[in-house]
């Protein structure tokens, strides 16, 4: 808490008007929520200035069935970890909007979750944990031997109500942490980690088998593996090959990323190197079911200091008005292209000269009438010359209907 917050709860009244104590951290469970204009409570509460809001009962003291229960509303404004239906909370009384009427206006605010069960996924405890069923009743009273991780075997979770869509899901697993690991989980298998290179115990990360400790990753995950065991209780590590995406910010690390296609044929000399094999320079890596890159405004620039190296499968697919290529030399087919293509209107139109004067000569010669032998045919004589010289230029400027920039095979 910040100086004026302090000074707040601290200092006694001078105004005559009483004193306000420091105020406690006091558990409650939380009994609604507030998430949408569908709650009983929504209008009377503030309507959207009342997300989050819960309403609750003390866990020491919990009211009864009849009773008007309170309500919290959260501490922090700009995130949002709002909790689930029977988990607990920390309240705190501090100042109210009525602060410029009054200078001990205050309402309750609630902060953190009680990590109950130290597990992302949630950390409600039932009311009554001894009415649930026989199969799930053990889950709840391991704190009593020192346990505080829930092992939950029932692979339906349990009868603990969480919320109208939240469903329970065993199987999902804790992030392993690292020395120095900043992490933020969600619920549900999604998380962020701000970790580095731990070359003591790297055998249980993929991303630590090369570099020096302290080299910086982060790591980006939505949703653990489906092949993921059903003890959700054990911590694992992301795995980029098996979750579900990821976006990977490496330094040195060398990252063992199966990819679909590693063929790189179509260089002469340097190659890139297999993404698995790659380390020892920073790099970021996406990896999902599919990637979409879509702008509504303006261009997708890729720009590379080497090359940039389309790898597929099945095909590679241009579908565009236009497709153009500004390039030295384009070799098509191969990196050892080396047939010129064609240029298009210098062929057509010295194809063209050939065959007006091919159809001159066949017609010249188609009205040629029979005359005495020995005699001269004078206008086949005309005509014959002249194709003879077209076809010299032709033979000539064969070269030239070669493109210099584009090769085939």
């Amino acid at each position: 808490m910040g100086y004026g917050l302090n000074t707040f709860i601290n200092n006694q009244s001078t105004r005559g008007q009483g004193t306000i104590s420091q105020p406690q951290l006091i558990p409650v469970r939380v009994k609604s929520i507030i998430l949408n204009e569908n709650h009983p409570k929504f209008k009377d509460l503030g309507e959207w200035n009342s997300l989050g809001a819960i309403e609750f009962e003390y866990v020491f003291n919990p009211s009864g069935p009849s009773n008007k229960l309170s309500v919290a509303y959260p501490l922090q404004p700009n995130i949002k970890n709002y909790p689930l239906i029977n988990e607990v909370v920390f309240l705190i009384t501090l100042p109210s909007t009525g602060i410029g009427l009054t200078w001990n206006a205050v309402r309750s605010y609630y902060v953190n979750v009680v990590s109950l069960w130290n597990h992302p996924h949630h950390n409600a405890y039932p009311e009554n944990p001894n009415v649930a069923p026989p199969s799930q009743v053990k889950d709840y009273p391991k704190t009593e031997a020192g346990s505080v991780v829930r092992q939950v075997t029932d692979k339906e979770g349990t009868e603990i109500y969480l919320g109208q869509t939240f469903l329970e899901r065993p199987n999902i697993h804790p992030l392993l942490p690292f020395e120095g690991d900043f992490i933020q989980e969600g619920r549900w298998g999604n998380s962020i980690r701000f970790g580095s290179t731990v070359r003591r115990g790297g055998e249980r990360n993929d991303w630590s088998s090369f570099g020096i400790n302290g080299d910086p990753i982060t790591i980006l995950r939505n949703g653990q593996p489906l092949s993921s065991s059903e003890e959700g209780w054990i911590p694992i590590t992301e795995d980029i090959n098996r979750d579900l995406s990821s976006i990977y910010s490496t330094s040195t690390q060398k990252i063992p990323l199966e990819t679909s296609s590693t063929s790189y044929v179509s260089y002469k000399t340097d190659p890139p190197t297999n993404p698995k094999e790659y380390k020892g320079n920073p790099q970021i890596i996406l990896n999902s079911g599919r990637l979409i890159f879509n702008t509504t405004q303006d261009h997708i620039l890729l720009s590379s200091k080497k090359s940039i190296n389309l790898n597929a499968v099945s095909s590679i697919n241009i579908d565009a008005p236009n497709t153009i290529i500004q390039s030295t030399n384009v070799y098509l087919g191969g990196k050892d292209a080396t047939e010129p293509v064609l240029k298009g209107d210098t062929t057509v139109k010295l194809l063209e000269k050939l065959i007006i004067n091919l159809q001159s000569f066949m017609t010249a010669c188609s009205k040629q009438v029979g005359v005495s032998p020995g005699a001269p045919l004078a206008p086949l004589n005309k005509v014959a010359s002249d194709l003879v010289t077209t076809l010299s230029g032709l033979k000539t400027n064969l070269e030239g209907i070669k493109s210099n920039r584009v090769k085939t095979v």
